[in-house]
């Protein structure tokens, strides 16, 4: 093959709602971060099969015999889409002007604080680098994946103080800019996202020639995953994540439909019902988030763990994944290898064992029907996003038959992922939701969910203080594992983590989808992986038969 024959062509993916901002220090949710994930790089990236950490902005590193100094080179060939060079100023400035700006809501920031301490990030020359760290932190080269972002087009709007409001869904796609393979081209709000090949892209081949070869990758926003479905059938799309209950429909069209079905392993990342315990009152109306009354029921322990074995996990695997799917009782997927712990808390399915707890936990019951200790009937609204995740929303209605088994009364109210982002993370008015979060090898990632203080601590955000002991105790794993550079040592402390968060479930965990992808038989240099999927080398990937 040829560099000539293998150049040009596009790829038709879809995604399934719009992105909420192409900001990728404040993005937060998927949407987003599909985009921005397109556009930016980090120093470092993971090898999709070992894992291990491998040279990406920065083509090596070194670092001093205590931990704390390590000094990055960056590569000398990368241009930022305007043409304009990757610099160490553009290093600083993402670390030391956003991620630890405290005007900037960004989700890196806990993880990259040790005891509230922050890196200090300075200059060499104009491609070396410096991080002195306040302690050792042994997630540190795999956490320099962070997109590194460009000094000259944003930092006026930072002293101007409009950042969190920066690279808007409104801004002009030439606007946005970064160092990836490809760049936004266009953006149609319900319709499509169009990336073209970036020309200053800094990747080579082997024998010198210019990468990415694909000239060209289109997103259709598609919310109903039926419709995606039936476009993959019909050829208007190239590629589609299957639910296993399409495994029946998909598998008997591979070699008429001419694709090929690819099964990689358990998710990475989780699904869970997570219920508001935020004591806080809105600045605005001078009232509770959340009403008093709910809040005591979800700050129940007892509660949690019967709602934990109320969830029929074995009849949604059976009935929603065709039995491609696996239960889970804890934080980490099973395909984490090393950091998983398979020894927690299970939650099997235990109507009476459900019941027995609800008692325990002060609750009773009249004519079937479940009251807390006081005589309020237990009744609350779960939320999840709707149409554009057609699994989950059958999952809700699944759950909720579960719980008002238990004499609970369940509103289910499907909404649009971005208002339901909102009311996690800005409004706070919420009961319960069902939602999922991606996931890792790496467990100190999660430190923005699991710190007392995180952005994404869902239950209960941004603590000033644990409140509760269980949670001083995570605060207290996850500085001392940021802090261990003995792996062996820090799987003991994370194991920890992994039984306390299953037996005090805020989350309570549901199933995991099996990874299962099909993909058009036209395309070279496919190499799916169970960590990156099938597209981890975009750049790398090349069309065979352009008449086909």
């Amino acid at each position: 093959m040829s560099a000539c024959s293998a150049n040009g062509g596009q790829l038709i993916l879809s995604t399934s709602s719009d992105p909420k901002t192409f900001n990728d220090i404040v993005a937060s949710e998927t949407s987003s971060s599909l985009v921005t994930g397109m556009l930016f790089e980090g120093l470092t990236r993971e090898d999709p099969f070992t894992l291990k950490v491998i040279p990406n902005l920065a083509q090596s590193w070194e670092v001093s015999p205590d931990g704390l100094q390590w000094i990055f080179h960056l590569r000398r060939d990368v241009r930022w889409f305007d043409g304009a060079p990757l610099m160490a100023d553009d290093v600083v400035f993402t670390f030391h002007d956003l991620i630890y700006n405290p005007q900037i809501p960004s989700q890196s920031r806990d993880i990259f604080t040790i005891d509230g301490k922050e890196f200090e990030v300075s200059k060499i020359d104009d491609y070396t680098v410096t991080f002195k760290l306040p302690k050792k932190f042994a997630p540190f080269l795999r956490s320099m994946s962070q997109s590194i972002l460009p000094k000259h087009c944003l930092q006026q709007s930072v002293r101007e103080g409009k950042f969190a409001f920066t690279w808007g869904i409104d801004t002009a796609p030439g606007h946005i800019i970064g160092t990836g393979p490809f760049y936004l081209d266009q953006y149609h709000p319900g319709e499509r996202l169009i990336f073209k090949r970036n020309p200053h892209y800094w990747k080579r081949t082997a024998q010198g020639q210019p990468l990415p070869y694909l000239d060209k990758i289109i997103f259709l926003i598609i919310p109903d995953t039926n419709a995606a479905l039936l476009k993959f059938i019909d050829g208007e799309l190239d590629y589609i994540a299957l639910r296993g209950q399409d495994y029946p429909l998909l598998k008997p069209l591979e070699v008429k439909k001419n694709f090929t079905i690819y099964q990689t392993g358990a998710d990475f990342g989780s699904s869970f019902i997570v219920f508001n315990e935020n004591p806080g009152i809105n600045p605005q109306t001078h009232k509770p988030f959340l009403d008093p009354v709910k809040r005591s029921w979800f700050e129940n322990v007892n509660f949690r763990r019967a709602l934990a074995h109320a969830i029929d996990k074995k009849k949604i695997i059976q009935i929603l994944f065709n039995e491609l799917g696996y239960p889970q009782d804890g934080p980490m997927s099973p395909s984490s290898g090393f950091f998983y712990n398979p020894n927690v808390p299970v939650y099997d399915y235990n109507f009476t064992e459900a019941k027995k707890l609800l008692e325990e936990g002060g609750f009773v019951y009249h004519d079937g029907l479940l009251y807390d200790s006081k005589g309020h009937r237990v009744e609350f609204n779960v939320y999840t996003n709707g149409a554009e995740h057609d699994t989950r929303v059958q999952m809700a209605y699944m759950i909720r038959s579960d719980l008002e088994k238990l004499g609970m009364k369940v509103n289910f109210l499907p909404v649009e992922f971005n208002t339901l982002v909102s009311k996690l993370t800005a409004s706070y008015n919420w009961d319960a939701v069902i939602l999922g979060l991606t996931g890792g090898v790496e467990p100190h990632f999660g430190k923005n969910v699991w710190s007392s203080s995180g952005q994404l601590h869902m239950w209960n955000p941004k603590q000033k203080q644990p409140a509760t002991a269980w949670e001083r105790r995570l605060d207290e794993i996850y500085d001392q594992a940021g802090q261990e550079l003995d792996e062996n040592k820090r799987k003991i402390l994370y194991d920890e983590f992994q039984v306390i968060a299953a037996d005090e479930v805020p989350m309570i965990y549901t199933v995991l989808a099996a990874n299962i992808y099909a993909v058009r038989n036209r395309f070279g240099n496919l190499k799916p992986s169970a960590y990156a999927g099938v597209f981890h080398n975009i750049e790398e990937i090349y069309i065979r038969d352009k008449n086909r």
